[in-house]
């Protein structure tokens, strides 16, 4: 009695390459395989190469928030003070910052001074909005403190103020330079509140690289913000730095605790909680638009195989008279069809991963074929995002195709299998 091969047998794929190599002239459709090749190998490419752009430009926005903002940002409930007045200030903020430092993940705590006043100079005005800070504090914020974006000497910041570029732009302002700046809420008269008016040099100009920051950002000495905003003992909030930003909803309990009754918690995802659903909601439609144009390259597959289970109807008849199962006729189909799939994908994930990988590389050629520096299109408000390849991507992007490409082959497959071996050899 004979033994039936196993699914898959050696013969299934060696039968299975003949066909994925077959010319026209021996009933083979070799121009309808490089066509569903480069198809399938462009889309994943395309894909691949999208998710990577889109994943870089993420995280280069979410860099711009976490280098120059707080993580998680403690406020306090309005209270009266001791001349019956509503104020949200930290009266023992020394105190609170300690309690928080000590929560486990809590890698700095700064306390701030904040504020909005008018900056004018050279004829200019601006709106901008004061922090007040440590020396030490404002070295250890990485977008400000950045010796490549920035200028002056931050040692020099206890004698004057650091402000963003846009606002030294706006003002017409340089290093050495004096700006005056004007508070409505200022000195405390028989007949009122006053404005406060105060001259600040220009001791640092820092560009964080994110318009709403750079043009409206100055930071001042912490002190001298407390007699700026009669914040005489107090500070108005905690900017709280973590170890792991991106789960910094998970510090916010042990944080509240710490900071005691009366304590707001604001996160920096629910600042910018808007703008992270608008790039997750672009990343979706991006993924599902391409996910069609791989659809459409997959569907080649079913057209090849289609065409070439007409033309071998004859050999599959002989295979049939032989022996061969419906089955093995419809692995052997499904090989053929699979085998394209698998390796379009391999091809185009490599093509976009060196597209990733060389990003940078690709910018410089495109600046020689358009004649424009990098920089000057920069200035003129482009933005060249970097790259950034994710495992998780990849992952959906492998599996999207290679299921399309196996569906696809299904419907073509069947139809060889049930292939009738006297009616695909009448007319042979």
């Amino acid at each position: 009695m004979s033994k039936t091969p196993p699914p898959f047998a050696p013969f299934e794929w060696m039968i299975a390459w003949r066909y994925l190599r077959a010319k026209r002239a021996d009933g083979g459709v070799s121009v309808m395989t490089w066509i569903s090749l480069l198809g399938i190998t462009l889309a994943v490419f395309a894909l691949v190469a999208t998710l990577a752009v889109r994943a870089g430009f993420r995280a280069e926005f979410v860099n711009t928030i976490l280098g120059a903002n707080a993580h998680v940002t403690v406020y306090h409930t309005a209270r009266v003070d001791a001349q019956g007045q509503s104020t949200r200030t930290l009266p023992d903020y020394m105190d609170m910052a300690a309690r928080v430092a000590e929560v486990p993940g809590v890698t700095r705590v700064t306390p701030l001074v904040k504020g909005q006043v008018m900056a004018t100079a050279n004829g200019r005005n601006a709106g901008v909005e004061v922090f007040g800070i440590e020396s030490a504090d404002l070295k250890a914020i990485p977008r400000i403190a950045d010796p490549e974006t920035g200028r002056g000497d931050l040692d020099a910041f206890e004698d004057g103020v650091a402000i963003g570029s846009g606002v030294a732009m706006t003002l017409g302002v340089g290093l050495g330079d004096q700006i005056k700046l004007i508070s409505p809420n200022g000195v405390k008269t028989a007949f009122g509140v006053s404005p406060r008016v105060k001259t600040y040099q220009v001791s640092y100009i820092f560009s964080a690289g994110r318009y709403d920051i750079d043009r409206t950002r100055l930071y001042m000495p912490f002190e001298e913000a407390q007699l700026f905003f009669n914040r005489e003992g107090a500070a108005d909030e905690l900017e709280v730095i973590v170890d792991s930003p991106e789960r910094a909803d998970s510090y916010t309990g042990a944080i509240g605790t710490a900071a005691g009754v009366g304590a707001l918690i604001w996160t920096w995802q629910d600042a910018s909680g808007a703008a992270l659903q608008a790039i997750a909601m672009q990343d979706d439609a991006l993924f599902i638009l391409l996910a069609i144009l791989v659809l459409i390259a997959t569907m080649n597959i079913t057209s090849g195989l289609i065409m070439l289970v007409k033309n071998k109807g004859g050999d599959i008849g002989i295979l049939r008279t032989m022996g061969l199962t419906e089955g093995a006729i419809l692995r052997i189909f499904l090989i053929v069809g699979a085998s394209i799939g698998v390796i379009g994908t391999v091809l185009g994930v490599l093509l976009g991963v060196l597209f990733a990988m060389n990003i940078e590389s690709i910018y410089g050629i495109v600046d020689i074929l358009t004649g424009n520096s990098r920089a000057s299109l920069e200035n003129q408000g482009f933005f060249f995002p970097p790259a950034e390849v994710r495992l998780p991507d990849l992952l959906k992007t492998v599996l999207l195709s290679l299921g399309l490409a196996f569906v696809v082959t299904i419907f073509p497959a069947r139809r060889a299998a049930r292939l009738n071996p006297v009616e695909a050899l009448r007319y042979e």
